[in-house]
């Protein structure tokens, strides 16, 4: 089991103005996976991001930060920005297997400016805003999960022999 946070980027959201469907949808769909210890509506404000990104991976050890919101062309979509401003590495096949399959159900999957990578040993995936997208989004990268953190925190081998 993973230790598992989620981060919804929402102004209206963070002011108690909005309900946060998607963090839920999230949440619902990873119980598998793992358990959520964190789980945190932040504004679309790129330094609160980047502090929040930075003190779940860091702070809290988690292996795994799913984001929600925020990936679009909006003047106060952040996420990408803040996301590629705190991670190691990039992990372009995420993003480009989840914007793929979202393209064979709508055009404007190639507006989203989504980015994945790792900080240490913890994996960042940002998800659209939408509980749709979300859903349809995190069903396409969930099977590799697994193996993909257990590569990261040195739990498991390579190809397969783990």
């Amino acid at each position: 089991m993973y230790k598992i946070g989620i981060v919804t980027m929402s102004d209206k959201g963070s002011q108690g103005q909005r309900e946060d469907i998607s963090g839920a949808t999230i949440r619902d769909m990873v119980k598998e996976l793992g358990s959520v210890e964190q789980y945190r509506i932040v504004p679309d404000d790129l330094e609160v991001i980047k502090d929040t990104l930075i003190e779940f991976a860091d702070e809290k050890g988690l292996d795994l930060i799913l984001t929600t919101g925020g990936t679009g062309l909006g003047p106060r979509d952040n996420t990408p920005e803040a996301t590629l401003a705190v991670i190691d590495r990039q992990v372009p096949g995420l993003a480009e297997a989840i914007r793929a399959e979202s393209l064979k159900k709508t055009p404007k999957a190639m507006l989203s400016r989504a980015v994945s990578g790792t900080r240490g040993k913890t994996l960042i995936i940002n998800l659209p805003g939408s509980v749709k997208g979300v859903r349809e989004c995190l069903e396409v990268v969930l099977p590799v999960l697994p193996h993909g953190i257990e590569i990261l925190t040195g739990r498991g081998g390579e190809c397969g022999q783990s």
